[in-house]
């Protein structure tokens, strides 16, 4: 037996309210990356608003592009955000899902009291 005090697992309050910063952490992600995608498909593709919104968010889905790029920089840009959009989309799932799996694994290490 170690000397270590018993721990428990946090309130559900306590574990809801994790799991509600990590889901606005998650939301501030996704929504950077969205933002950075639509100027670049504004600025660099010549697509209008709408059709940057659209094909950033198809992107960052992982459904894929809408529109053609036409251009070298506009497939280059492309190219690169679809890159980007994978590391975003697996950092944004590791970022929901780690106070869940974090109290999972402590619900694993708690002793048993009764023994």
């Amino acid at each position: 037996m170690s000397d270590a005090k018993p721990v428990r697992l946090a309130p559900v309050r306590k574990f809801a309210r994790r799991l509600g910063l990590s889901f606005a952490a998650m939301v501030a992600i996704v929504g950077t990356a969205l933002l950075a995608g639509m100027v670049g498909y504004h600025s660099i593709a010549h697509l209008s608003w709408v059709d940057s919104l659209l094909n950033a968010s198809m992107i960052l889905t992982g459904m894929g592009p809408v529109d053609p790029m036409k251009d070298t920089p506009a497939k280059l840009f492309a190219s690169a955000y679809a890159l980007f959009s994978g590391v975003v989309f697996l950092s944004a799932v590791g970022v929901l899902l780690s106070p869940i799996l974090h109290r999972i694994l402590h619900a694993f290490h708690i002793e048993d009291s009764g023994r």
